[in-house]
């Protein structure tokens, strides 16, 4: 099975349209055009959102099919994770469905989200049908209440618990202003040292500290997702000219670590 890869983009979210950033894609070529960009850029990976004609965030199985045919296409190498987010629009058996229905090779899903209709067995029935069906899914974590809910999951379930694991950790989800800090992981990274078992793990931040914050992940063994999802701003506190830009911007970050 794949492990993360060290730089993911996220391009777009659900919530962000062009008046936030004339460069944020919403159409599937836009996407696709960013993937490219982004992967020359150095990101191994993308985070997928669809949008349907109006720009609207949606769970489009068709859109979905879309995006990941013309990645395979035209970057074969890149990485592919859709994502299952409600947005406040879709339930948990929808969200189940979509994965079920598109079978992709890899899936982000909020735990809080997925265990939010309480069908605590059609929850773990999802996650083994995805286990065994070999779909990576990358487990949402944005609190201290989530990790009990992914505790819980993995009593419930212990293949799940090895070293295939993935997690993202969210920062500065619910701070004032969408404002991350780098100590937002210590509480996420002290959980992470007293567990038997390594994860795959990645954290992604909002706001204008994003890359001081996925550097401190870098530096305690995480891997990075970036992107005008969460950030449009680069270190300098200029807001980046594109996706790609945010690539090179945490990847000089990185490499200054080693000099």
């Amino acid at each position: 099975m794949s492990s993360l890869p060290e730089i993911m983009i996220a391009p777009n979210g659900a919530r962000r349209n062009k008046t936030d950033h004339p460069q944020l894609p919403l159409t599937v070529e836009e996407i696709v055009s960013t993937a490219s960009e982004c992967w020359q850029a150095g990101a191994g990976g993308i985070h997928v959102h669809v949008r349907d004609k109006n720009g609207l965030h949606t769970l489009n199985k068709g859109l979905y099919r879309e995006v990941i045919n013309e990645l395979k296409i035209q970057i074969p190498g890149m990485f592919t994770q859709i994502t299952t987010e409600s947005v406040g629009q879709y339930s948990a058996i929808e969200q189940r469905q979509v994965v079920i229905d598109i079978e992709p090779s890899a899936t982000s899903i909020s735990i809080a989200e997925m265990f939010s209709d309480k069908d605590r067995n059609a929850v773990l029935d999802f996650y083994n049908w995805c286990h065994h069906s070999g779909i990576l899914v990358q487990h949402i974590i944005y609190s201290v209440q989530d990790i009990r809910i992914l505790e819980d999951l993995l009593e419930s379930s212990p293949h799940l618990k090895n070293d295939t694991l993935q997690i993202l950790f969210v920062l500065g989800r619910y701070s004032h202003n969408l404002e991350s800090e780098p100590v937002d992981l210590d509480v996420f990274h002290e959980w992470l040292l007293v567990q038997n078992f390594k994860p795959d793990w990645a954290v992604c931040a909002f706001g204008k500290n994003e890359t001081n914050c996925l550097v401190a992940a870098y530096k305690q063994g995480g891997k990075i997702r970036v992107g005008f999802e969460n950030s449009l701003w680069n270190s300098n506190g200029e807001i980046a000219l594109s996706n790609a830009d945010r690539v090179n911007d945490v990847k000089y970050a990185i490499n200054k670590l080693s000099h």
